[in-house]
């Protein structure tokens, strides 16, 4: 047994225990250590994988019968017309000797599920979180939307076999579309371990520019791509703060084609200097023999990359792909900007990636976390009793923590009336709605009142009642928005009324009447559906379309539902 392979066993027997009454829940997993841990696995993979929060990730697991080997589902948000989907499946071995490939199996009944998941006319049975999941990938499908598919296969011991390779090779699917990837306990670690400093040396080529700017230096120059490749070869995601998901992929992203394209094409490697924006860094201090008239080779200590990633990444990819092959990159360099910045400039450094990366909306929400009216709603709302979190963090949210995302969903669901944009639409949350959700009449109160209308439509969602309409799988951004109506007709004031001196009146009568609330917005998307669809039966692909395009909002507004 590795030591990696018994760091993560360590944590699988940890998150086990302290999940179990989730996995019973949501799952139904019951007294089944084995099961527990092998699905513990699967959590902890999507959780740091994709940097999601607890019940984030826990919503991906789809762990079942009936489940065509998919262990998990991420749908990412829709853009351009195309969205991501991640297929996770896993296996995780009692035995941690570490030595097993992944098995031939596993990967055939994935190349099966690709077959027929995405198709929106092939008839499937699936359990039921499994099926909720599948009818929205499906439904977004049917509306013309492309899935560029990313399929995780993860276990603790080693990658599948050259029989299982050909499987995939086999089965053909398109290059552009569709992406195969290996996680293993080795992978986890290095993740989990991406707050460790990163020391490196940078051999750029020809001459450099270096100046120092009020206590802190810079430096510009050019440095080969095979240098960028070896860099990430040695150090990968480490140099990416852990976010993994800033790599979306050379399949369904355009500019990282184009890099792609540049690289492999002998007459344009010349040119990729001149066409590449170029790789912004950080660190803690940078030194280089100043004797020399070029070609330095600087020595650095903390390293970052804040922008440039996915042109780091793709040159890593594409010079991988074409290892052993004639290829010669010895003219092709992409430009550095260095900054050697004092260590208390967090600050300075979020302000530096949001001006350098608000092209790339992924990254918004914690570019947007300095942002005057983030800082306020943080002060306001630690008078309330509650905890704002305007950064992604490691720390799981208590109770009265509330995450930036959640507070986004939430007041754009809620107040602002558009739940059919909660969903999908989170690149846009600190990008483009921004100024729609955080507008500068918002207070705290409507913040965490909308967070707690949300929460318990959410935790409806996940479980649902006994005998809950189907719709409620797909409904709860909407539940919430009638609920927050409900209440506010109870308060007898407008919106704007709902400010400190009415929290805990709006908090009380909310407790109060949830359950109630809850039901009467039930009632009234339940005949609103009726009337939308004449009382026939809605299937469930069909209902996930009608709450993510916002067709019963007009339905409702006609009849003041």
């Amino acid at each position: 047994m590795s030591i990696n392979t018994g760091i993560v066993d360590q944590r699988i027997r940890k998150l086990a225990g302290e999940l179990a009454a989730e996995f019973e829940a949501r799952l139904n997993i019951v007294n089944d250590e084995t099961k527990k841990r092998s699905t513990a696995f699967v959590f902890l993979v999507v959780h740091t994988l994709l940097e999601l929060s607890d019940v984030e990730a826990l919503d991906c697991i789809t762990e079942g019968g009936n489940d065509f080997g998919v262990d998990a589902v991420h749908i990412g948000d829709v853009e351009d017309g195309e969205f991501v989907v991640t297929l996770f499946q896993g296996k995780y071995k009692q035995d941690l000797a570490g030595d097993g490939n992944f098995p031939a199996n596993g990967v055939e009944k994935t190349v099966q599920a690709v077959k027929y998941l995405f198709d929106p006319d092939a008839a499937i049975t699936a359990n039921a979180q499994l099926a909720r999941r599948l009818e929205e990938i499906r439904s977004l499908v049917r509306d013309g939307k492309i899935p560029r598919v990313r399929l995780v296969l993860c276990n603790n011991g080693l990658k599948w076999n050259d029989i299982a390779q050909q499987t995939i090779d086999r089965a053909g699917f398109p290059e552009d579309q569709v992406s195969w990837e290996h996680v293993n306990h080795d992978g986890l670690v290095r993740l989990l371990q991406a707050s460790k400093q990163v020391n490196a040396v940078l051999r750029l080529h020809g001459k450099a520019f270096t100046e120092d700017l009020d206590y802190r230096r810079v430096l510009v120059g050019k440095i080969p791509v095979e240098e960028i490749a070896a860099l990430f070869s040695t150090h990968g995601d480490l140099l990416l703060e852990r976010n993994v998901r800033r790599f979306l992929g050379l399949q369904g992203n355009r500019v990282n084609q184009g890099i792609d394209h540049t690289l492999r094409t002998e007459g344009e490697r010349g040119n990729f200097f001149f066409y590449n924006n170029g790789i912004t860094l950080v660190c803690n201090k940078f030194s280089y023999n100043g004797l020399q008239e070029g070609n330095f080779q600087v020595q650095v200590e903390g390293l970052q990359v804040i922008n440039g990633g996915q042109t780091c990444k793709t040159i890593q990819t594409t010079l991988a792909s074409l290892a052993g092959t004639d290829a010669g990159f010895e003219k092709a360099f992409v430009l550095v900007r260095l900054y050697e910045l004092p260590s208390d400039s967090a600050d300075l450094v979020r302000s530096i990636t949001y001006a350098t990366n608000s092209q790339n909306p992924v990254d918004l929400r914690d570019l947007r976390s300095n942002d005057a009216r983030q800082k306020s709603l943080e002060t306001a709302m630690r008078d309330l009793g509650f905890a704002y979190r305007r950064n992604r963090g490691d720390a799981s949210l208590k109770p009265g923590d509330i995450s930036s995302a959640t507070a986004a969903e939430a007041v754009l669901a809620v107040w602002r009336g558009r739940p059919h944009q909660t969903k999908f639409y989170g690149r846009e949350h600190f990008g483009k709605l921004y100024d729609t959700i955080f507008s500068d009449d918002l207070n705290a109160t409507q913040v965490v009142i909308a967070t707690l209308l949300f929460r318990f439509a959410e935790n409806k969602r996940r479980r649902p009642p006994e005998g809950a309409p189907a719709f409620v799988a797909y409904a709860s951004a909407l539940l919430a928005m009638l609920m927050g109506r409900y209440l506010l007709e109870d308060l007898a004031i407008p919106l704007r009324q709902l400010d400190h001196q009415k929290f805990a009146v709006a908090r009380s009568k909310f407790e109060q009447n949830d359950e109630a609330y809850f039901q009467r917005a039930v009632e009234a998307v339940n005949a609103a559906l009726g009337r939308l669809y004449l009382n026939r039966d809605v299937s469930l692909q069909r209902l996930a379309a009608t709450f993510r395009r916002g067709d019963i909002l007009e339905e409702l507004a006609r009849t003041n539902g």
